[in-house]
């Protein structure tokens, strides 16, 4: 048990997981011992580095999000990974586990005998996968070994279709860099750049906006995002009122607290962006020797985050055009009767920043701002159907945040509700016709849809 525990915790580490992708490759290639050590450290190190910057991030969004609920007199319920997944935990703790080790191992096999040739390395986000097929799964009958097989397979399966589907946008988000989106918000970011080829014929990139020479220090990421985060906190914290924002400063001024939590915000952006330059300059030379000996051809899928640098501007301009449309999904619901999904401002950042780099790079500025609206939207109406699926198994009042999560548990929550353990069956047959289907139709040694999409 120890040992599984152990393994589970490696596999759910990103920093570990991508630090031995790079050893595969990099002894795959037969690399002196020197470039193993300092291409194995590289991903490692660099992932931390995100994650810490993440981290800064999601710390200062905490209190802003307390603000704008205090301010603006919102009740209702917030969608987090991190919260469900940890209540989860108590309950499905070892089947949590188990999968998690079978979809990693599933993935693998996949992406080495199919043409979906990619290999995800979000740990964090596959765990967060292995708890909801655990607890839906769980509720429809599954348990044992059939509940980590069934779990497993979806997992792993899911792990290597999901980057497929949009890795032709993906390829016009990186300019050609051979990286896939390894991160479960794929639909609402390949809906957003879908969003973008219809909506965005003729607009300019975000990335092209003129600045006017006096405002010429915007051009700076670091500083444009401060100034816009400050705004953001000193509005909410004028509307949550001087006593409120104490109680969270710890003592500090509270208007003096809001501008140092937009300027913390700015600099975990920031650590953010160092750390992917990080990663990527170490990862993708080694898992090409994973490429080239282990699994041909195998392209690596990593974090959402890992795409903010390609389109700066666009990160800020979908992170706000997602939170309003998370805000007017909350209203809507709200008029017509059911849970108010208060917006979460770390999915809305995280997800509507790549919904917004995606929908740019397909549709320019209207691309940006439509598409991650759009994710906006979903970003509180799947939370909200799947929280009566979660409410069943116990999880009342927390509910998932990310787009694949919602999705993924309301059609196996309902199928399996309906049908049964037939149903989840059928969809298991389903889910292997489309793995072996691409290899029988068009034999390839490529991977599926790793080439250059035609548009306008």
């Amino acid at each position: 048990m120890e040992f599984l525990e152990f393994l589970k915790d490696m596999f759910s580490e990103p920093a570990i997981l991508m630090g031995l992708v790079a050893l595969v490759g990099l002894v795959a290639m037969k690399a002196p011992g020197h470039k193993i050590l300092t291409g194995t450290l590289g991903p490692i190190l660099g992932y931390l580095m995100l994650a810490a910057g993440a981290d800064v991030i999601s710390g200062n969004l905490d209190p802003l999000s307390q603000m704008i609920e205090k301010g603006f007199h919102i009740t209702g319920v917030v969608p987090n990974n991190e919260a469900v997944t940890s209540v989860a935990q108590k309950i499905l703790g070892v089947e949590t586990m188990s999968i998690l080790i079978v979809g990693l191992i599933v993935n693998l096999l996949v992406a080495r005998f199919t043409r979906y040739k990619y290999v995800f390395l979000t740990g964090h986000h596959s765990f967060f996968m292995a708890c909801l097929l655990s607890a839906v799964l769980g509720a429809v009958g599954f348990s044992g070994t059939s509940l980590i097989l069934v779990g497993g397979f979806f997992l792993g399966a899911w792990s290597a279709i999901s980057p497929a589907i949009g890795q032709k946008y993906t390829l016009r988000v990186t300019d050609g860099d051979e990286i896939a989106m390894g991160h479960f918000g794929s639909i609402g970011y390949y809906l957003s750049a879908f969003i973008g080829s219809i909506v965005g014929k003729g607009s300019k990139s975000t990335e092209d906006i003129q600045v006017p020479e006096k405002f010429g220090f915007l051009r700076n990421t670091t500083i444009s995002t401060a100034l816009t985060m400050v705004i953001f906190y000193l509005i909410s914290a004028i509307a949550a009122g001087p006593e409120f924002v104490s109680t969270l400063s710890d003592g500090k001024s509270p208007y003096l607290f809001a501008i140092l939590c937009g300027l913390k915000f700015a600099v975990g952006v920031t650590i953010v962006y160092s750390g992917v330059r990080m990663i990527l300059a170490d990862l993708l030379p080694a898992f090409q020797g994973i490429a080239d000996k282990v699994i041909p051809n195998a392209v690596p899928a990593v974090d959402c985050a890992v795409f903010f640098p390609y389109a700066q501007t666009a990160v800020i301009i979908g992170f706000i055009s997602s939170f309003v449309g998370g805000l007017i999904g909350m209203f809507i619901l709200g008029a017509f009767g059911g849970v108010l999904i208060i917006p979460g401002l770390v999915p809305h950042f995280f997800c509507g920043a790549t919904a917004g780099v995606y929908g740019n790079a397909t549709g320019g500025r209207r691309g940006a701002v439509v598409g991650s609206f759009v994710n906006g939207l979903f970003l509180a109406f799947l939370p909200a159907l799947l929280l009566p699926v979660l409410g069943q198994l116990g999880f009342s009042n927390a509910t998932f945040g990310d787009f694949d999560f919602g999705w993924i548990g309301i059609l196996l929550g309902k199928v399996g509700g309906q049908f049964g353990q037939t149903g989840i069956y059928v969809i298991i047959v389903a889910v292997l016709v489309a793995l072996i289907a691409p290899s029988i139709i068009r034999p390839s040694k490529t991977a599926i849809n790793n080439e250059e999409m035609e548009l306008d």
